[in-house]
């Protein structure tokens, strides 16, 4: 992680040590919201002097407020707009009151990073759009992207990567000699529908890279498995070739649907319609599906369009287990031992072959 020298003596302006500074840029940056014991883990220290002695600055400057939370302790949030503004980043939705659900993702995702903090970390929504569209040529179209409309008379407002989960480039074997990693930060609720979610929304994108990371965090190492499942099923099948006889039964079946042909449901049909609905998602498939349905594509073509933009990927799919930013024991030898991510050595490689056309 490298933070700017001159970002660093602007956060000292205020009274704040080299280590204050240092990490304050990476909670405004990364979070806005950090524990007593994320600042004890950057440090190296212990409760004490050096924990009061930020609170207390934080507080003078009127640079962030604290609130206690049942289980979880005291939360600081910083807010203030002349702190962000020092680090170019004033626009950050970091500064605002977000709900406690939001917070405890906030404060994994901290976790994660002040873990790994070796890592080139592509910190605001115009670093991950250059890198994608300038160094990797994706087109912005296939970026994930949420539309805010605004107040009457004024243009929607446009955001790209509006989830904010850890995107850094990993050290790699061979060439490129940095891969992408794309991070999922799960709370550990039982559900999985805001992974499936996520992923779906990512799914454009991910199509059009030849290399890519993936990497899911949580302190529920239950949900490691399911997360992988999701993954294989809404990320690698509708990268496979052989998937196209897929395609087509689900261009078929929705047809079928929305021209009303069924006079009895199937149910095996519409979960199959359900699914691949989330799994061919973005402007490319619907396109795809749109001139099939009209007839200005024969299933010949449709077998190539359809085919991935690259003819074999590297694909890796990890699991991290954080810290949870529930309050711990104080008993070091109590808690879980954990170290930084390192990259799989055995990456998931999704080879694409051709299949022919069942008729």
């Amino acid at each position: 992680m490298k933070i700017a020298d001159h970002f660093v003596d602007a956060l000292k302006s205020f009274g704040y040590t080299t280590a204050e500074a240092r990490f304050l840029y990476i909670v405004a940056t990364h979070s806005g919201y950090f524990t007593t014991c994320d600042f004890l883990a950057f440090t190296g220290s212990r409760r004490g002097f050096r924990t009061r002695a930020l609170a207390k600055k934080l507080v003078k400057n009127k640079h962030a407020n604290s609130t206690d939370y049942p289980d979880y302790g005291r939360v600081y949030h910083v807010f203030s707009k002349p702190l962000y503004a020092v680090i170019g980043k004033e626009n950050l939705r970091n500064r605002r009151t977000h709900s406690f659900d939001h917070i405890k993702t906030r404060l994994l995702g901290l976790s994660f990073i002040l873990e790994n903090r070796g890592f080139d970390y592509l910190e605001t929504e115009i670093d991950k759009v250059q890198y994608f569209c300038e160094t990797l040529k994706v087109k912005k179209q296939f970026l994930p992207v949420r539309i805010y409309d605004g107040a009457a008379g004024t243009k929607p407002t446009v955001r790209y990567f509006v989830d904010k989960f850890p995107l850094f480039l990993a050290p790699a074997t061979g060439s490129p000699p940095t891969v992408v990693t794309f991070t999922y930060v799960d709370s550990g609720a039982e559900s999985l529908d805001s992974f499936r979610t996520h992923l779906c929304a990512y799914q454009p994108l991910f199509r059009e890279l030849r290399e890519f990371r993936f990497l899911f965090i949580s302190p529920a190492p239950t949900n490691f498995d399911r997360a992988r499942d999701k993954f294989h099923a809404l990320v690698k099948a509708p990268f496979e070739v052989a998937a196209f006889a897929d395609i087509l039964r689900y261009f078929q079946i929705r047809k079928a649907w929305e021209d009303r042909e069924y006079v009895k449901p199937v149910a095996c049909d519409l979960e199959f319609l359900r699914l691949s609905m989330q799994r061919y998602q973005g402007e490319h498939f619907e396109k795809l599906f749109q001139n099939w349905k009209a007839g200005k594509i024969t299933e010949n073509d449709l077998e190539r369009d359809a085919r991935p933009t690259h003819s074999e990927r590297n694909i890796t799919f990890d699991t991290y287990l954080v810290r949870s930013p529930r309050i711990v024991p104080t008993n070091p030898a109590s808690r879980p031992e954990r170290g930084p991510f390192r990259p799989v050595q055995h990456p998931v490689q999704i080879p694409v072959q051709r299949e022919a056309l069942r008729k």
